[in-house]
């Protein structure tokens, strides 16, 4: 008679086998939930009221927002001499001045004044910047400049006849439309030609930013910086005083000195 053991060990390892696998518990060590904390340090509410009334007082151009300051410094500070931005009113109403006529400081309410002419490099951007205002700018500037090309005075041309006979439309209005190419408009926008217009206003004296290197402004983007804050109070015009007037300033100020006229 054959020997059983086999069939009754299978028999007795044969539910073991097809029984469901227990899930395993991953044991979580407990840790202090001070190490892992997020939420915001206390502060004495004497303290906070304080420092809350000393900001209001102050306004957004001349101070940094509270909540935007760092505890600690993490980079250390840069070596070389540093860059001083203006910081006196006196200096940036002498600029809208110059570049806006007699009473010009008064064209632009005070916040706007110093946002048109600061850059986003300056304070990490947490004093806003001229980004917006000079993208509307940069348009307005762009239409007065194609329609000065437009109307500039052209070489006359004859028109010519072609193989069939037929001689090309022309039209006074159509005159200086052959002026207007992206190649002379390019010409008209480059920074090189409107970084000298916003230096004679005084831009390079008042425009807030920081550049790379402190002993050369040219090579750390001197005259992108002043283009781009030339085109920001161009904006900044046509929004609190309307496109009429940013047009003007546009023709008179910044394209005049390029040696475009604009007729009527």
């Amino acid at each position: 008679m054959a020997s059983r053991r086999p069939l009754r060990t299978l028999i007795s390892t044969g539910p073991s086998a097809l029984r469901a696998p227990q899930r395993v518990r991953r044991v979580i060590p407990e840790t202090s939930a001070c190490a892992f904390s997020t939420s915001a340090p206390t502060r004495d509410p004497a303290t906070e009221i304080q420092y809350e009334a000393q900001s209001q007082a102050r306004p957004r151009w001349q101070q940094t927002p509270a909540r935007m300051i760092a505890p600690v410094r993490t980079r250390p500070l840069p070596k070389g001499p540093q860059f001083k931005v203006n910081d006196s009113p006196v200096k940036l109403d002498e600029m809208y001045n110059r570049m806006l006529g007699p009473d010009g400081y008064k064209v632009l309410s005070d916040e706007v004044k110093w946002l048109a002419v600061t850059h986003k490099s300056f304070d990490h951007g947490r004093r806003g910047f001229n980004d917006r205002l000079a993208f509307l700018g940069r348009r307005i500037v762009s239409l007065q400049a194609s329609l000065a090309l437009i109307n500039s005075p052209q070489a006359k041309t004859t028109p010519e006849v072609d193989e069939y006979g037929r001689t090309p439309y022309t039209h006074p209005a159509l005159a200086g439309l052959p002026g207007l190419t992206s190649e002379a408009k390019d010409s008209v926008m480059q920074i090189w030609r409107l970084a000298p217009i916003a230096q004679r206003y005084g831009l390079d004296k008042v425009t807030r930013w920081k550049p790379r290197k402190a002993d050369d402004l040219e090579a750390s983007g001197q005259n992108a910086v002043l283009a781009t804050s030339l085109y920001a109070i161009v904006g900044a015009v046509a929004l609190e005083r309307g496109g009429e007037v940013a047009n003007k300033i546009v023709q008179e100020k910044i394209l005049a000195p390029m040696g475009l006229t604009f007729s009527g």
